[in-house]
């Protein structure tokens, strides 16, 4: 895998732009979504340009999970974007009560970051239809972490055959510099076969927020 380098950031234009040798769709048309959110994320690569990058979909929120819990206290509050080049971007921003080492995110909460936003790439493609259940994974640690800033992570599917499938991420600092990447593997399944889950209850729904791209 290519090492990479990557800065992401808002900005207010819908355009879509890639560079030759990057794979994905560019139709980047929302699904599922009242209003299509502009996302531009520039990634540097060896050999390959900056590449400009859209939201198509914000992904729901649950009520009390770890990562993306809007009502978990201690929780994350992460959102999720979609990409059109088939990514899958996280926003967080981490606070006091996940740190390690004073001002440095804990490593179990960066693992957790990235392989939830792997496992949740696959719903790119098959909506809630099927979840990704994690049989193993590997982060690498680079860089500090720190807290009390906004950080963005961004996963991706690298392969699927049948009901597996494997996928690896990145947590970019503000300055983009890669500070952890992760490697998983995941079957996919089925939600009814994972728990017993409630939507309604579990209060699994897209959640508008003044801090999504506008």
């Amino acid at each position: 895998m290519v090492r990479r380098r990557a800065a992401a950031f808002w900005a207010n234009k819908s355009e879509l732009t890639r560079s030759v040798g990057h794979h994905g769709s560019q139709s980047g048309e929302g699904r599922g979504s009242s209003e299509l959110r502009p996302f531009r994320l520039y990634v540097y690569e060896p050999r390959v340009a900056a590449m400009s990058l859209r939201v198509t979909r914000k992904q729901p929120n649950s009520k009390m999970c770890l990562v993306c819990g809007l009502k978990n206290d201690g929780g994350l509050h992460a959102s999720f974007y979609e990409l059109a080049n088939g990514e899958l971007v996280a926003l967080f921003t981490p606070r006091d009560e996940h740190q390690s080492y004073p001002g440095r995110l804990h490593g179990g909460i960066i693992t957790a970051i990235l392989d939830e936003t792997i496992g949740r790439a696959v719903m790119i493609s098959c909506r809630e239809d099927f979840w990704g259940v994690t049989v193993e994974f590997t982060t690498r640690f680079r860089k500090p972490v720190p807290l009390g800033v906004e950080l963005r992570v961004v996963g991706r599917i690298v392969k699927e055959e049948g009901r597996v499938f494997e996928g690896t991420g990145e947590i970019l600092l503000p300055d983009g510099e890669v500070a952890a990447t992760g490697s998983g593997k995941y079957l996919k399944l089925p939600l009814g076969r994972i728990v017993d889950f409630d939507a309604v209850a579990e209060e699994w729904r897209v959640v508008d927020s003044p801090a999504d791209p506008a």
